[in-house]
C-alpha cells in the first residue's frame, strides 16, 4: 500500500491532530468558535471527522493552537488537501448511509480486513445475482441499485488493486448452505468462493454448525491500516442501523472475538472441500 493517505484516513488522522493540538493549547470548542468566528457545530463536526477542512482553514487553526513548527504544519495542510479529494464513491452521497459512505472510505485505504458475518456473505465476495437478492432484504431504505452498484464497483476497486488488502472471512455454516433459492445462482456464488479462497490474500473459513450456538450475533468487519499510527476501525451491522467505530477500548474485544470464531471455524482447507462438496450436490 501507498504511503500516501487518502481522504478517509487523511480526515480522520487530521482531525485526531486538531483536537489533540486544541486541548493541548487548553482551550474549549466554544472558545475556538469565538475565535474563529465558526458556529459550535463547525468545531465539533471537524473534530468528529464529518467534515473537511480546506488548507487556510487548517492554517488558522494551527495559528490559534500555537503549532508553528513549520514541517508539522506543513504535514497537516498536506492532509487537509487530502481529504478534499473526491473518490469513486463520492457521486452515492445522499443515496447511502454516512456510515456505509465512511466504511467504504476506510476500506479503500485498509491494508487488512477481518469480517465475521453470521446472516450473508461479505459485501466483496458477493456475485451480482447474490447482492441483488440481498439488496432487495436490506431493511434501510436505501435505493437498491446504489448499493448493488456500489458493492460490485467495491470489488473492482478493492480486489482488483494492484495491492490488495489481506481479507479474512469467517462465515457461518448456515450462509453458505443457504447462498439462495434457485440452483443457478447458488452454483455460482458458491464456485466464486471456491475461486476466492485460492487468491493468495483471500483467507475463507466457515463456522460449522457443530461448535453450536456460542457465536457472536452481529455481523462486523475490523479494518486495519498498513501505518501503525492509525489504529483499527469497525464497522458494525445491526437490524436497526449500522455504525463505524474507531475508538480503541471498544474495538478490542471484538478483535478478540474474531480469533476465538477463527479458531473454532474449520481450516480454509477443510472450509474450500465443504463448499466443493456443496457444489457438487447440486449436480
Amino acid at each position: 500500500m501507498s504511503a500516501v493517505h487518502g481522504p478517509t484516513v487523511g480526515r480522520r488522522r487530521l482531525r485526531s491532530a486538531l483536537r489533540a493540538a486544541r486541548e493541548a493549547a487548553g482551550l474549549t470548542q466554544e472558545q475556538v468558535a469565538a475565535e474563529m468566528e465558526w458556529s459550535l457545530s463547525k468545531i465539533i463536526r471537524i473534530e468528529a471527522g464529518a467534515v473537511g477542512v480546506s488548507p487556510i482553514d487548517t492554517r488558522a487553526l494551527l495559528k490559534l493552537y500555537g503549532v508553528t513548527a513549520q514541517p508539522r504544519v506543513d504535514e497537516l495542510v498536506t492532509l487537509s488537501r487530502s481529504t478534499r479529494a473526491r473518490r469513486w464513491w463520492s457521486s452515492f452521497a445522499g443515496a447511502l448511509p454516512a456510515s456505509y459512505m465512511a466504511y467504504i472510505g476506510l476500506e479503500a485505504e485498509t491494508s487488512s480486513v477481518l469480517c465475521y458475518t453470521p446472516t450473508k456473505l461479505p459485501g466483496l465476495f458477493q456475485t451480482e445475482a447474490y447482492a441483488e437478492k440481498a439488496s432487495r432484504r436490506d431493511r434501510t431504505g436505501t435505493d437498491e441499485q446504489s448499493r448493488v452498484e456500489v458493492r460490485l464497483t467495491r470489488q473492482r476497486e478493492v480486489l482488483g488493486k494492484d495491492d490488495p488488502p489481506h481479507i479474512t472471512a469467517v462465515i457461518d455454516e448456515a450462509v453458505v448452505r443457504r447462498i439462495a433459492s434457485d440452483p443457478r445462482t447458488k452454483r455460482e456464488q458458491l464456485e466464486r468462493l471456491v475461486s476466492l479462497s485460492g487468491e493468495p490474500n483471500i483467507t475463507i473459513q466457515v463456522l460449522p454448525f457443530t461448535v453450536g450456538v456460542d457465536a457472536f450475533p452481529n455481523p462486523f468487519a475490523i479494518l486495519q491500516f498498513p501505518d501503525p499510527a492509525d489504529d483499527d476501525v469497525m464497522f458494525v451491522e445491526s437490524g436497526l442501523a449500522d455504525d463505524v467505530v474507531d475508538q480503541p477500548e471498544l474495538v478490542g474485544p471484538y478483535r478478540d472475538e474474531f480469533e476465538r470464531l477463527r479458531e473454532l471455524a474449520l481450516s480454509p482447507a477443510d472450509t474450500r472441500d465443504m463448499i466443493k462438496k456443496i457444489v457438487g450436490e447440486l449436480d
